[in-house]
């Protein structure tokens, strides 16, 4: 477990630092790879967002590298662009930690087969 553990977080800084170098700037936390990830879904390129648009980008992102597992599929594109999800299957009742170690699986698995990362 601890092993796992660690090859997740050195894949995990091997990501950031694609991503301070693709960027400019390394992400802060999940929560700013979350958002670079639901802009990117969104297709509208960087701009700045509202306070509720930008927590609608990190629930975008979570479905859609969520839907890689089949927690999520996407349900259609709204009248302003904006993705919609619908829930597959029930996601496991887990810790934070183990929330975390979720999202940055499926985040590195996002980069690989969307991205070419």
């Amino acid at each position: 477990m601890i092993q796992k553990d660690l090859e997740l977080e050195q894949k995990w800084q091997k990501l950031l630092k694609k991503l301070e170098i693709s960027i400019g700037k390394k992400p802060s936390d999940l929560k700013s790879v979350l958002f670079l990830i639901g802009v990117q879904e969104l297709g509208k390129g960087a701009r700045d967002f509202t306070k509720e648009e930008k927590r609608d980008l990190i629930h975008i992102a979570i479905c859609k590298v969520l839907s890689l597992s089949g927690f999520y599929k996407l349900e259609g594109i709204d009248e302003s662009g904006w993705p919609h999800w619908k829930v597959q299957k029930k996601l496991p009742h887990f810790d934070i930690l183990d929330q975390e170690k979720l999202l940055k699986m499926h985040i590195i698995e996002y980069f690989e087969r969307e991205i070419n990362f």
